[in-house]
């Protein structure tokens, strides 16, 4: 059963509109009568709610995403139950995911790139040094508002470190294939250092359109992230500058001792290539330079 548009939940959240729905869940705009704020009310799905994984994600998101207050994650203000389900208050996004912007746009230019990765570095450098791993680094998990700025969303599959330590022969598998660090696929628990691989992963994708490894088998894309060299992204961006793709090489080496060890790392190299113009310029082709071509 859906929210009525002008209910109100616990005498506080007046139902604007119904804005979307995901897998999980069912997400509302609505009015908070105490601090006047607009705010997104995400709501399990019924035909979900009986599988106790999916409510216990769903509960996990409402508790780890409201331990953390950090300018790029996604606000959680409040949780509760109505009519038996669960429900979170979010702060209310007004803008969208990146893979919507991916799905628009192709890509990104370097600039854009740059920006949404220090953001992202950010979030996980801040999320890593509460002990929480997020899991699922995607675009469509990143959201884009008007002014730029990017809030790392959706930990229904978060973990604290110490949970993940604790059930490391849990032998299920969580996450996005594409997007999945080898060493989760082989088996070994999550680790700040397989969201940083997401991370990389998504680095590559904002700047080439595409993710590295394709295809329908998920069971052959998990296996290419294991065995397969990772492509230059100046396979689809001949001119991607050298040190962009050495980040993205050392983001997403199959070797954990190659690859940063700390969110923060990854970061400080962004920071300092953003820095530099002569990297951040657009490169010309040889044919633009000599007729002048923008």
């Amino acid at each position: 059963m859906s929210l009525k548009i002008g209910g109100i939940i616990d005498d506080r959240y007046r139902i604007t509109a119904r804005i979307g729905h995901g897998g999980m869940s069912e997400v509302y705009e609505a009015m908070d009568i105490i601090s006047r704020k607009t705010v997104a009310i995400k709501l399990i799905r019924e035909d979900v709610m009986s599988n106790p994984i999916n409510f216990r994600r769903f509960q996990n998101e409402a508790t780890i995403a409201a331990s953390l207050k950090h300018d790029n994650i996604v606000k959680v203000y409040n949780h509760g139950t109505t009519e038996g389900r669960p429900y979170i208050v979010n702060e209310y996004i007004n803008g969208q995911t990146l893979k919507d912007v991916l799905d628009f746009n192709t890509k990104m230019s370097l600039q854009e790139a740059m920006s949404v990765m220090v953001q992202l570095t950010a979030a996980l450098e801040y999320a890593h040094s509460h002990g929480i791993i997020h899991r699922d680094i995607k675009p469509h998990n990143l959201y884009m508002l008007t002014d730029g700025s990017i809030k790392l969303g959706d930990f229904g599959i978060a973990e604290s470190e110490s949970s993940l330590l604790n059930h490391r022969n849990d032998k299920d598998i969580v996450g996005s294939v594409h997007y999945l660090a080898p060493e989760i696929s082989r088996g070994n628990p999550a680790s700040a250092q397989s969201d940083i691989y997401a991370a990389g992963i998504t680095f590559f994708e904002l700047i080439t359109g595409h993710v590295p490894f394709d295809g329908d088998d998920s069971v052959n894309v998990a296996v290419a992230h294991i065995r397969d060299r990772f492509p230059s992204p100046r396979k689809y961006l001949p001119d991607c500058p050298k040190e962009i793709e050495k980040i993205i090489f050392k983001a997403t080496n199959k070797n954990l001792n190659q690859r940063y060890k700390t969110a923060a790392e990854f970061h400080e190299d962004l920071v300092r290539v953003q820095s530099n113009p002569e990297v951040m310029k657009e490169k010309k082709s040889f044919f633009a330079r000599l007729f002048g071509f923008k």
